[in-house]
């Protein structure tokens, strides 16, 4: 018997037209074949080996209890999938030991394998990922017309997984195609599958080969909702720091420890926020000395001001940390030479020194001198510059290497198309690092040596309260300075202005003097709750352990008092 339902000469048979479609829905048809499998076992297991029956229970209650308790390897992530599991084996297999024993003719046997099969079933036909596969096979081989009507024709799928959130499967190109002509096709990928717009990722494989990609589709974004801060990633600057999950649940980890960083994005992209977890990050470092310049008044790293060591919130301040900071790195690369060494490593007595920049385009011009210093020999000493601004272009960066010498690139958002380039680098865009189709604050695209392929990631969020929480838990961990580094900055503690002649003028006050005028005077005027070290490190602009120390000698001398945890006032009875 043919069936004619075409013009071809040759029509096709109904049995092929049948094992067609048997094999097209196979996973719908699942239970009817489990069931034809158990009756035909039973029959031949019945005749051939009846005593078997209780070696049949005994394998299908381990290997129940293998999938209650170690489901989860063989792809049962849930809970309730791994008791479903469980389930259908202990039944499959009591109804095969009873069968093998009795045989199929005993009552009520059938009765209870239709039964239980349809009731078994309903979870597996109602099931999400069951179906989500379905239309996956289906999209998979209906590829080749796909392929054929976006320009890829040729390209065929090896292999296709369903995950959480979608599903991603594995392409072999045709010759002289390459994965740049897959990621100029996004657009039309996403029209051909009908999904969302920015659905579709396409990634090198694992093995790099030239002639294959992999195809990742979202159902849903696994970034669509704000993710918490855990805590701290790291205690050390030698360990990668983790700024949020990539879309497929894994980490974003990045080392900064010889590396400067570049932050950009558009104004309320996030980039704040990510600023916010690498601050949490370093402050739970014990082996980093952290100096921040915010030239929004402090606006955002004053919450994390009991964990810097220098907060400048002007300019004149910020060129003044600037050049003490080339002191330091200056005063490290002689001390390393003296002892025969090459490279700073990073320890609570010796830290590392990181200069956290906010808005970096607002630095004045006078200081680039010092930030392309710092760019091109901090790496060996462990000073290390991370700049945040919205467009990091040649006039906000300066006329120096800074920009170049940036290693870690974090772009948020971004306006327009070449603002890519201008954050991740010369060509990025091209190349697939589509940061201007980001579609939430916090979003971002992380470049780095060990992250060379476009992965979207999202950046923690730390409330008001995380942050305050976790400034005052690592306040106490801070360390200081290095001799050599204090030293440096000490021998630099000069006047200001140097006199003529003895009778010429008066000496101006040196940075010293001054810093103690401004502290004798908030202490004065303090509140009778004290004022905090925080509010203090800023208005005297002294490092943290100069301000400890001259606080220590006024409270042995009695001219100021500790009111409360860190909190300090002038004394009520000065001698």
């Amino acid at each position: 018997m043919v069936i004619i339902d075409r013009d071809d000469q040759f029509p096709d048979v109904a049995a092929v037209l049948v094992a067609r479609a048997l094999w097209r829905y196979r996973s719908e048809l699942a239970p009817l074949y489990l069931v034809t499998a158990l009756v035909v076992s039973g029959l031949v297991l019945h005749a051939a080996r009846p005593h078997w029956w209780p070696y049949l229970l005994a394998l299908a209650t381990v290997a129940a209890w293998v999938l209650a308790m170690f489901g989860d390897r063989f792809g049962l992530t849930l809970r309730m999938e791994r008791l479903y599991g469980a389930a259908v084996v202990v039944g499959v297999g009591g109804w095969l030991a009873a069968v093998t024993a009795l045989g199929i003719a005993f009552s009520p046997l059938l009765q209870v394998l239709a039964v239980g099969g349809f009731v078994l079933a309903v979870p597996w036909w109602v099931h999400r990922r069951r179906r989500a596969k379905v239309r996956v096979d289906r999209q998979i081989a209906a590829w080749p017309e796909i392929a054929q009507s976006i320009g890829l024709a040729g390209s065929r799928a090896q292999s296709a997984v369903v995950d959480v959130w979608g599903w991603r499967a594995r392409f072999a190109l045709a010759r002289g195609q390459t994965i740049q002509d897959v990621t100029t096709k996004v657009p039309a990928i996403e029209s051909a599958l009908g999904t969302f717009r920015g659905a579709v990722r396409v990634f090198p494989t694992r093995d790099d080969k030239a002639n294959r990609f992999e195809l990742r589709v979202l159902n849903t974004d696994p970034h669509a909702d704000a993710i918490p801060w855990p805590g701290p990633s790291v205690s050390s600057i030698t360990e990668p720091i983790d700024l949020g999950p990539f879309e497929d649940a894994t980490s974003a980890r990045v080392l900064l420890l010889r590396r400067h960083g570049l932050i950009g994005g558009v104004a309320g992209s996030g980039k704040s926020g990510g600023i916010n977890v690498l601050m949490g990050n370093l402050s739970a470092c014990r082996d980093v000395v952290v100096w921040a310049i915010d030239l929004k008044r402090g606006m955002e790293l004053q919450p994390w001001a009991s964990c810097i060591d220098r907060l400048a919130t002007t300019p004149e301040q910020a060129r003044a940390m600037l050049r003490d900071a080339v002191m330091i790195l200056e005063a490290r690369a002689a001390w390393l030479t003296a002892n025969g060494r090459r490279v700073w490593d990073p320890a609570p007595e010796l830290p590392a020194l990181v200069i956290v920049v906010d808005e970096y385009a607002e630095l004045a011009d006078d200081a680039a001198s010092d930030t392309d210093s710092i760019a091109r020999r901090g790496r060996a000493v462990a000073v290390t510059l991370i700049a945040a601004t919205q467009r990091p272009t040649q006039k906000a960066m300066g006329k120096g290497a800074v920009r170049s010498q940036m290693d870690v690139r974090v772009s948020f958002r971004v306006r327009e198309r070449k603002d890519v380039d201008l954050i991740l680098g010369q060509g990025m865009l091209n190349a697939g690092w589509h940061a201007h189709t980001l579609n939430a604050p916090g979003k971002f695209l992380l470049s780095a040596p060990e992250h060379d392929t476009p992965r979207r990631g999202r950046a923690y969020l730390l409330t008001d309260d995380a942050v305050s929480e976790a400034a005052q838990r690592h306040a106490a961990l801070r360390p200081v300075l290095d001799e050599v580094s204090q030293r440096a900055l000490d021998d630099a503690a000069t006047p200001l202005v140097q006199p003529v002649s003895a009778a010429s003028a008066p000496l101006r006050p040196s940075r010293e003097d001054r810093a103690e005028t401004v502290l004798r005077e908030a202490l004065d005027g303090a509140p009778d709750e004290g004022l905090p070290i925080a509010h203090l490190l800023m208005i005297s602009e002294m490092s943290r352990p100069t301000l400890y120390r001259r606080l220590n000698e006024l409270v042995k001398t009695g001219r100021a008092v500790q009111v409360g945890r860190g909190r300090y006032k002038a004394s009520d009875h000065t001698p």
